[in-house]
């Protein structure tokens, strides 16, 4: 298994276009599919919980363990600084 050292993070401007424009169609697919769940009755903090474990099980796969790490280690700050707010107050 060959798993790469770091994040590759785009430089282009068109790169960078890309690629949000790449999240956000498969957030679209992951909030179907949420919802569809939660329509369905599933425990959404177990859809949480879920869907964070197959999301770190694959960044893990793709990059491994200790690239992984160093990422989720920005999270608690990130958090802070309300980036996944979603009903954050912008000034």
């Amino acid at each position: 298994m060959s798993t790469r050292i770091t994040f590759p993070f785009p430089t282009s401007p068109a790169g960078i276009e890309a690629e949000q424009e790449e999240r956000e169609i498969a957030l679209e697919y992951l909030a179907d599919a949420w919802n569809a769940a939660d329509t369905d009755g599933v425990d959404t903090e177990a859809l949480a919980h879920a869907a964070l474990f197959a999301a770190i099980a694959t960044l893990v796969k793709d990059y491994g363990e200790d690239a992984v790490a160093k990422l989720i280690g920005n999270i608690p700050d990130r958090i802070s600084n309300g980036e996944y707010t979603l009903d954050r107050m912008l000034q």
